[in-house]
């Protein structure tokens, strides 16, 4: 099996991880978006910090500078941001229409790298973005008498902290800094931040809550070093466009475990958006 072929089979892995991760966010029931984010952080930071405590005695440096503290911040403030809002979209949307959203975030890393990182934008880049937000459009269905409107938009707002936490890590990746510390300094961060809200306003769960909980956690967790692992495999021009089974996973669950169905609407939403996606894995792959 050859690099490539690893870091697709990674990809779908961490594909059909985070819609898990979705699911179980979503079967977790009524409860406050903090207090599922909270526990979704709390296992993370566990494998991480088992990972970490790996590479401490295998003599790795773990080590964290002045000058990569600041992104480090910023990457935990935006992606705590991100999941928040991804947490509050599943409980109240369309699985695969919150799923679709969360997507948006490599449009708006493209964004904010021009703004923080200073890389150019080309003509094919900015028209990916332009019809990547039409897309988003046609699931969000900006009309006053659309209920799932609010939602939507905080599913579109998750999309942008995402992609600008990624953006930080792309930063932060130039520095050389070691990848597990990132995943831990960022889990442990939303932990903290998310701690006492959950302090002064939990909400008692049952055992299938906390089974949920956890089952996200862990899924949170294989999601996350299965993408790190597909992009030591195999550059993101060759794998990146395998990202969007996601979206397809994520129907399938919705339509299986709650009975859920996109509308046709989002369905030519999901067409742009990954229609897009894939034009740009394919600029991409030529220019390279």
């Amino acid at each position: 099996m050859n690099q490539r072929t690893k870091g697709i089979i990674c990809i779908i892995l961490s594909a059909f991880c985070f819609a898990l991760m979705s699911c179980c966010v979503r079967l977790a029931g009524d409860l406050p978006s903090i207090q599922k984010s909270f526990f979704r952080n709390l296992v993370a930071a566990l494998f991480a910090l088992i990972l970490l405590m790996k590479d401490i005695r295998a003599g790795k440096d773990v080590s964290i500078n002045r000058r990569q503290l600041p992104f480090l911040l910023l990457r935990s403030i935006f992606g705590t941001i991100g999941i928040l809002c991804n947490f509050y979209a599943v409980d109240h949307l369309v699985l695969s229409d919150a799923s679709m959203l969360n997507k948006m975030s490599p449009f708006f890393a493209i964004l904010c790298s021009y703004f923080v990182l200073k890389e150019t934008i080309t003509p094919v880049q900015g028209g990916a973005v332009l019809f990547a937000f039409i897309g988003a459009l046609f699931i969000i269905k900006p009309t006053l008498s659309n209920m799932d409107l609010f939602p939507s938009m905080i599913g579109l707002l998750g999309g942008l902290g995402a992609g600008t936490a990624y953006t930080m890590v792309r930063r932060l990746g130039q520095t050389g800094i070691n990848k597990t510390v990132i995943v831990l300094f960022f889990s442990s961060f939303s932990c903290l931040v998310t701690l006492p809200f959950l302090i002064f306003d939990y909400h008692p769960m049952s055992g299938l809550q906390i089974a949920a909980l956890i089952g996200a956690g862990l899924a949170a967790a294989g999601g996350q070093f299965s993408v790190t692992n597909a992009y030591c495999f195999a550059p993101a021009r060759e794998i990146s466009v395998y990202d969007y089974t996601q979206v397809i996973f994520s129907a399938l669950l919705g339509f299986f475990l709650f009975g859920q169905v996109p509308d046709l609407l989002s369905l030519v939403g999901y067409v742009l958006i990954c229609g897009t996606g894939i034009g740009m894995f394919l600029y991409n792959r030529r220019h390279a």
